[in-house]
């Protein structure tokens, strides 16, 4: 396996990591804004508020999304252990 192979694994998986990731983190980004913003509208400062709809959101966005995330990550594995087996011989 040469150099240029085994890096082109590995920006592969970290480009999967970041689509996989992605969605769940705008989530989460865009849920914790929102509150921060009702909360200085309210001048309600308890740090723990945000935390609850976070986890809600991200639940959601996890079991919507858990499907294509699986298959994304099935199709990759079968990708690269074809392609292993192709440069071992």
């Amino acid at each position: 396996m040469t150099e240029k192979i085994l890096l082109d694994l590995m920006q592969h998986t970290l480009w999967l990591m970041l689509l996989l990731g992605a969605p769940v983190l705008v989530v989460s980004l865009v849920v914790g804004v929102l509150i921060s913003i009702l909360q200085a509208v309210t001048q309600i400062q308890e740090s723990t508020l945000t935390f609850v709809p976070k986890i809600l959101a991200s639940m959601v966005v996890i079991i919507l999304t858990g499907p294509w995330m699986l298959q994304m990550m099935v199709d990759y594995t079968q990708q690269t252990l074809n392609s292993l087996i192709q440069y071992t011989h």
